[in-house]
């Protein structure tokens, strides 16, 4: 619950941006600050997760980032001014940056070792029907009560998840040890992350390099990682363990997962933007469309967690990927008056592959990963994804963008006025009754929806051959060992 909490809010807001720009008085281009600030805190606050686990337990640094996240909650609800819900905003990115890789890292604590594929199957299940969720919750709180009660339905739920946590937990907790803050390596990462997740976030309302902003962050992010690559590779405690990716199945599990994780909260994003801005949907059946991706997922890893105890993880990877890839060919092929089930279909085959992505490709990436360096896999592999998930999310929204004004260019084109079409076109709306001015902007109104139609199927094409790759690189991948993945504690 905690997982799923935690990665609830980081889509729970999208939809609503609109409604708290409005009764905050501001812009919508500064509600997106909302998002912005909560990412940008919770990316830098993962990485030092492995170093809290280790210092202080991973049951106790679990616990107090639950309480943390709910307090922040708790502030962001109660938030008097946009620049108020932005700083409790970047609090509650912070303090919960533990909670994913803790969730994970306790799941594999607490079951048996031969039942860790079932651990796995649990926590992959909030992960993905919490994206989910997301949009519908946001839709319907905006719609129905209250813009805070989006933030506010966290207090009693992280209550009650750091209160059993505690009292079933604590006496497993973990042992520690003082390991020394790797002060400088965490001033950097804070440097280069956080200047490339303010880039990735901002970069397309700014145009891109086009904005000075932009190319100055750009140049902190390059210069920053660089010096942070350089000063982790010869720190004996760094706050990121990238000698973990020495082992060739954390490296390549480690890009399967960023990659798979990237193109689904993508096109999660992209399919309610379509549908709301193109179709006319509403934010709640927008987030409705999406709601058998979940349902399915559900349903599905149970079985590929029994299914991965006799088959080789690669081939559930394998079959993940491929109806995730027949899942974008199949919305390749929507047209612009699509109904409410020829959106869900390949919805619902997206589940299929959902369902047992997650647990596949964590179990080939933490295949031979010491005991004593669980909590590190565990930070460095969420780290990753939430960077990857960055550029992934900024990437296919700017090329939706670009890519509707070029098939947009292009069918005015071939609709101008020296087109007979067009002409045939136009007679026949006046004929109805339209003015000639009224016709004209029935033809422009025609032309956008078929431009974002046209640029949302070269984003499932490439969502989908990018599928196609993965399956590549899961091959290339060492054969996971069965019931044999590290733990925390046994």
């Amino acid at each position: 619950m905690g997982t799923f909490m935690q990665v609830l809010d980081t889509t729970i807001a999208n939809v609503s941006l609109p409604t708290i720009a409005g009764n905050l008085g501001a812009s919508t281009d500064q509600s997106t600050w909302i998002i912005t600030a909560f990412v940008v805190a919770n990316g830098i606050g993962v990485p030092i997760t492995g170093w809290l686990m280790n210092r202080y337990g991973v049951v106790k640094v679990f616990v107090l980032s639950v309480l943390g996240f709910t307090i922040a909650s708790l502030l962001c609800g109660l938030a008097w001014s946009l620049e108020s819900l932005v700083f409790f905003r970047v609090l509650q990115g912070a303090v919960s940056g533990p909670i994913i890789p803790g969730s994970q890292a306790l799941m594999l604590s607490v079951f048996p070792r031969e039942r860790r594929t079932t651990a796995l199957a649990i926590w992959s299940i909030t992960t993905l029907v919490a994206p989910i969720c997301g949009p519908i919750l946001g839709g319907y709180i905006s719609d129905s009560w209250n813009w805070g009660w989006i933030f506010l339905i966290n207090v009693p739920v992280g209550l009650v998840v750091a209160a059993l946590c505690w009292s079933n937990l604590a006496a497993r907790e973990t042992a520690t040890r003082k390991l020394p803050i790797d002060a400088v390596g965490l001033g950097l990462l804070v440097v280069w992350a956080g200047a490339l997740q303010v880039m990735l976030d901002t970069g397309k309302n700014a145009d891109w390099f086009g904005s000075t902003q932009i190319i100055v962050l750009a140049l902190m992010a390059v210069a920053g990682f660089i010096a942070f690559l350089l000063w982790e590779l010869t720190e004996e405690h760094p706050v990121l363990d990238l000698s973990l990716f020495r082992e060739r199945n954390f490296t390549l599990g480690t890009i399967v997962f960023c990659l798979g994780s990237g193109v689904f909260l993508a096109n999660m994003l992209l399919i309610p933007l379509w549908l709301q801005t193109q179709l006319g949907y509403t934010a709640t059946w927008a987030g409705l469309v999406s709601a058998p991706t979940g349902a399915i997922a559900v349903l599905m890893t149970p079985l590929a967690a029994r299914l991965m105890r006799h088959v080789d993880a690669r081939w559930v990877a394998t079959i993940a990927f491929a109806a995730s890839a027949v899942s974008y060919f199949m919305r390749a092929n929507l047209t612009a008056d699509a109904s409410f089930m020829a959106i869900a279909i390949p919805l619902m085959v997206q589940g299929i592959s959902s369902g047992s992505f997650f647990i596949a490709t964590i179990s080939i990436l933490l295949d031979g990963v010491p005991q004593s360096k669980m909590p590190a896999a565990a930070s460095l592999s969420n780290f990753a994804r939430i960077i990857a998930a960055g550029f992934s999310v900024s990437l296919i929204t700017t090329f939706w963008d670009r890519r509707e004004a070029l098939h947009q260019s292009h069918l005015a084109d071939m609709t101008s006025s020296f087109t007979p079409a067009f002409n045939n076109v136009l007679s026949s709306m006046q004929d109805m009754g339209l003015s000639e001015l009224a016709a004209k902007g029935v033809v422009l109104r025609g032309i956008v929806g078929q431009s974002y139609l046209l640029a949302s199927v070269d984003m499932f094409m490439i969502s989908a051959w990018a599928c196609l790759a993965a399956i590549v690189l899961v091959w290339l991948c060492r054969k996971a060992r069965p019931h044999d993945a590290p733990a925390l504690s046994d």
